[in-house]
């Protein structure tokens, strides 16, 4: 199981993308908050040497594919292969009311614009023409001043993001990867999103070799008491949001807490904010987030997702130590990988 985890900030993206890999991460991916998601990966690039780089997740509907394969192709090459283009689709409010575009069919967009990422590819990989016509986009003209020719190291991989069963489905059909976001629980993971990546492997046809897992986690981790306390606050923070938004109660109603995301939803949209964490118990705390020290996050970590995921991300809500975090790498990868338990429907006498 690779280990990947997020690459803060922006000016000090370089820097801090060298210390990971000095670290041992595997990875390190940014995702789409207050600044440009590819930027800090341009200035990583160049910076290691064997660091695995990744958008986690860019926006997807707002952009136009041709710019997206332009990002992706150019960072492929400054990475020298080690780039994935994780891509998402956000909610409709975020879509239609912050980045002003479409987010009607969400899932037949997302099966067309990873098509659509795979002709451009391939026309600038092999020199054929162009000619790909879809519902939302078409896309039939490309001169060589604007073809950046074959790469050396192949086309990106294209992730998609996912919590629900229908894009869950739609990564394990037609993605190379699977990017399970992290508000998720053992459960949740065990009982919605391994049959819904079974399902969406069968439809494509594929195998599982095919698809590169990566399951995401919220991470509280820390040595001390300080720590750990930092770390707890930050994490009912960031639950109480994500919980609010209705996307996210499938989760919630896995778990028999159904009833806390209209009660959390109803606080944000009147601007009650510093009361949410409140409402995010140490029970709550802990089956959606990996909370405690290193080594009982790894045993955690390990027992969610198991032989179920190649690459586990950690997402941290505060700013982790690099010892600590140098320390949870550790004691991960000294962990046997069980097999992830199977939902009790499914299990066998």
């Amino acid at each position: 199981m690779k280990i990947d985890t997020m690459l803060s900030g922006l000016g000090d993206a370089a820097r801090h993308a060298g210390r990971l890999e000095a670290l041992g991460v595997d990875g390190a991916f940014t995702f789409e908050g207050p600044h440009d998601v590819f930027t800090p990966l341009v200035l990583a690039a160049p910076a290691t040497e064997t660091l695995e780089l990744a958008t986690n997740v860019a926006i997807a509907f707002p952009r136009n594919p041709v710019q997206l394969a332009h990002q992706a192709w150019d960072l492929q090459l400054l990475s020298e292969g080690r780039f994935t283009l994780g891509l998402g689709t956000q909610i409709r409010a975020q879509v239609e009311r912050r980045y002003g575009a479409e987010f009607d069919r969400p899932i037949a967009r997302m099966r067309e614009l990873v098509a659509a990422l795979r002709a451009i590819f391939a026309t600038w990989q092999t020199g054929g023409p162009l000619d790909f016509r879809g519902a939302f986009t078409s896309h039939t003209l490309m001169p060589p001043m604007f073809n950046p020719g074959p790469g050396p190291f192949g086309p990106p991989p294209i992730a998609i993001g996912a919590l629900g069963p229908q894009l869950v489905r739609l990564a394990a059909e037609v993605a190379d990867g699977l990017l399970v976001m992290p508000f998720n629980t053992a459960r949740h993971f065990a009982e919605r999103t391994v049959p819904a990546i079974d399902a969406g492997l069968a439809r494509g046809g594929r195998v599982p070799s095919a698809l590169t897992v990566t399951a995401e986690v919220i991470v509280c981790c820390g040595r001390t008491d300080e720590e750990l306390d930092a770390a707890r606050l930050a994490g009912r923070w960031l639950l109480s949001f994500y919980a609010s938004t209705p996307a996210y109660r499938p989760v919630l109603e896995v778990e028999g807490w159904g009833d806390l995301q209209p009660e959390l939803r109803a606080l944000s949209t009147s601007g009650r904010w510093a009361e949410m964490p409140a409402l995010i118990d140490d029970t709550m705390l802990s089956t959606i987030a990996a909370v405690g020290t290193p080594a009982h996050v790894a045993a955690d970590v390990a027992r969610r997702f198991g032989d179920r995921a190649d690459r586990v991300a950690f997402s941290t809500p505060s700013v982790i130590d690099e010892a600590t975090l140098g320390e949870l790498v550790g004691a991960l990868r000294s962990l046997p990988v069980p097999p992830v338990a199977r939902p009790a429907e499914e299990a066998t006498p």
